[in-house]
C-alpha cells in the first residue's frame, strides 16, 4: 500500500506541477506571481518530478511551438507526423534538450517572457540530479515493497513527466471527444478528467488557449484550475482577466 500511495503522490505532485507551473504559467502565462515564489515553484517542480524534471524554459517555448504548428512537419510532437509515440517520445526529448541549452535559434515571439533560471536547471537537470532521484526511488522501494508485483511501477516513477506528456500529445491527438471542429487533431481524453487533473481536455484548450479553465462543459471538471482559484483567492498567484478572444 506504500508503494502505490508514493506511486500516486509523484503522479499526481508532478503533474500537478508540469500543469500548473510549466503548462498555464511558463506557455501561456494565464497568470502572475513574485519572483521569490517562481523560484520557489522550480524547487517544487524538480521535488516533485524528480529524475524526469523539466525546465520551464524549455518546456514553454516547445509547447507554445506545438501551438503554433500543431499537427504539421514543424510541430514539435504529433502522431500525424512520428510513425509510434517513441518516436514522438525521442524527437520531443531532442528538440526540449536543443531549446533548453539553446543550441538552435528560436524565433522571439516563442521566448517572450518565458522563466528561466539557468543555475537551478543546469543542475536539476544535470546526470548527476536525476541519477540522485533515482537512486532515492530505488531506496524507497527497497524498505517498502512487500511484492515483487510493485517493483513494476519504478520504471513509472523514473519516467513520469515524459509518460504525461505522451498522455496528451499522443493520444490526446487520436482517441476521445470534441467539443470544437478544429484544423487540428486535438481530442478531449475524458469527459471528467480524473487521470489528468484538467490537461486531458485538449480539444478545449487548442481552441481556448488563452483561458486557465480547459472545462468547458459543466462535467468537465479542470482540478488543476480548481487549484488556481484557490491560490488566486489567497494572494499567492494573480490570475489574469480572460480576453475575449484567442
Amino acid at each position: 500500500m506504500t508503494i502505490i500511495l508514493f506511486v500516486i503522490v509523484l503522479w499526481y505532485g508532478g503533474l500537478f506541477f508540469q500543469s500548473f507551473f510549466l503548462h498555464r504559467y511558463a506557455a501561456h502565462q494565464v497568470f502572475t506571481m513574485s519572483k521569490p515564489m517562481e523560484r520557489i515553484t522550480f524547487i517544487l517542480t524538480w521535488i516533485f518530478q524528480g529524475s524526469s524534471y523539466l525546465s520551464a524554459y524549455g518546456y514553454g517555448i516547445m509547447h507554445r511551438m506545438h501551438h503554433a504548428y500543431t499537427d504539421t512537419e514543424h510541430d514539435p510532437h504529433s502522431p500525424s507526423y512520428d510513425a509510434n509515440l517513441f518516436a514522438m517520445m525521442w524527437k520531443t526529448k531532442t528538440i526540449y534538450q536543443d531549446i533548453n541549452q539553446e543550441r538552435i535559434p528560436v524565433d522571439a515571439r516563442f521566448t517572450k517572457n518565458v522563466p528561466q533560471w539557468k543555475v537551478f536547471d543546469n543542475f536539476a537537470s544535470s546526470r548527476f540530479s536525476r541519477l540522485l532521484w533515482i537512486g532515492l526511488y530505488i531506496a524507497f522501494f527497497s524498505v517498502f515493497a512487500t511484492a515483487w508485483w510493485q517493483w513494476l511501477f519504478l520504471p513509472i516513477t523514473f519516467l513520469m513527466a515524459p509518460i504525461h506528456g505522451v498522455i496528451i500529445n499522443w493520444f490526446g491527438h487520436i482517441y476521445g471527444y470534441v467539443n470544437f471542429k478544429m484544423k487540428n487533431t486535438s481530442k478531449n481524453l475524458f469527459r471528467f478528467d480524473f487521470l489528468m487533473m484538467g490537461e486531458g481536455y485538449h480539444n478545449n484548450h487548442h481552441k481556448y488557449a488563452s483561458r486557465p479553465n480547459f472545462g468547458v462543459k459543466w462535467y468537465e471538471i479542470d482540478v488543476t484550475y480548481l487549484i488556481i482559484k484557490v491560490l488566486d483567492a489567497v494572494g499567492i498567484i494573480q490570475l489574469k482577466p480572460i480576453p475575449v478572444k484567442n
